[in-house]
This record gives structure tokens, C-alpha cells and sequence, in this order.
């Protein structure tokens, strides 16, 4: 791993430069997204696109898109507000390239830019969503399934109480 040192792209890393491309410590990613290194870890266990490279010792080292990926969950999480739920859901399906190259700030402005109509509760449940890419239709068709099988679970444990 040639990671020190580069004449173009350098990275300043305290006292020591790295390449753009380099890999990274766990220390030097929790540093950059001022985040606990257990969180990382936490992390690692949650979104399947992050993999880092572990040596002896179980020390990690993070790839530049694994760096990427990160920041992105970073942003979703503390910027958008989402749950690791709803994290998942989000970049659920997507490779570890798609989600470092993904456009937060363009999901964001899509999200927050929908035209709202005037009367929501005259929408059909199966009326089109104007604007969002297939992968946001997917979920959140996916989460109306949810919400639907909550709703029904709702009905028939009240239902059942009333017997």
C-alpha cells in the first residue's frame, strides 16, 4: 500500500501527508467526520457497503470509497435526520461506488422541493409521485407496504380485543 506522499491531490494529516487516494485509519475517519470510532464500527455493521480492509491485529484501513460511503451515511444521519432505519432503506440496494457518488444535496433538494397539494387527504393510495428517481419510488413503496402492515396488525389486535 503506497499511501504517503503525493504530488498532486495531497491531504494534510497532521504532520504526515497522504495522497487523496490513500487509505485511511479508523482514527483519521472518526477525526474527519468528528465521530467516535465505535460509531464506525457500529457503522460497518449496519450499511453493507462499508468494508473496510483489516490487517493483523484487526486494525482497519478504509479505501477512498469507503471514506465516501461514510460521509454520505454521516450526512444522511446527522444533516437529513434519518434513523438507521430509514438509512438503510434509503441506500438499501445500492453498490459501495453508487452511494460515495450519490448526490445528497440533490436527493435533499427533491425531497424538500415537492410541490405540496392542498388537500393530502383526498390523494388515492395509488396515485403517481411526480419527480422522484426509481430508487425513491422504491422505497418509499416499501415503506407504504410497512405502514400498511402496521395498520392492518392495528386493526385486527383491536379487533380481536373486542371479543
Amino acid at each position: 500500500m503506497s499511501i504517503y506522499l503525493a504530488e498532486d491531490g495531497e491531504e494534510n494529516q497532521g504532520s504526515v501527508k497522504k495522497a487523496k487516494g490513500a487509505f485511511r485509519t479508523i482514527s483519521e475517519v472518526a477525526d474527519m467526520l468528528a465521530v467516535q470510532q465505535h460509531v464506525l464500527r457500529f457503522w460497518e455493521t449496519k450499511f453493507s457497503q462499508v468494508k473496510p480492509l483489516t490487517r493483523g491485529g484487526g486494525r482497519r484501513y478504509y479505501r477512498p470509497e469507503d471514506v465516501g460511503v461514510l460521509q454520505k451515511v454521516h450526512h444522511i444521519l446527522y444533516k437529513e435526520g434519518y434513523t438507521i432505519k430509514g438509512a438503510q432503506k434509503l441506500l438499501k440496494g445500492l453498490s459501495k461506488g453508487q452511494v460515495a457518488q450519490l448526490s445528497l444535496q440533490r436527493l435533499a433538494s427533491e425531497q424538500h422541493n415537492e410541490p405540496q397539494t392542498k388537500s393530502p387527504e383526498k390523494q388515492t393510495e395509488s396515485a403517481p409521485v411526480q419527480g422522484l428517481t426509481t430508487h425513491q419510488k422504491a422505497v418509499l413503496e416499501s415503506l407504504l407496504g410497512d405502514l400498511t402492515d402496521i395498520r392492518d396488525s392495528l386493526k385486527k389486535s383491536m379487533f380481536s380485543s373486542k371479543l
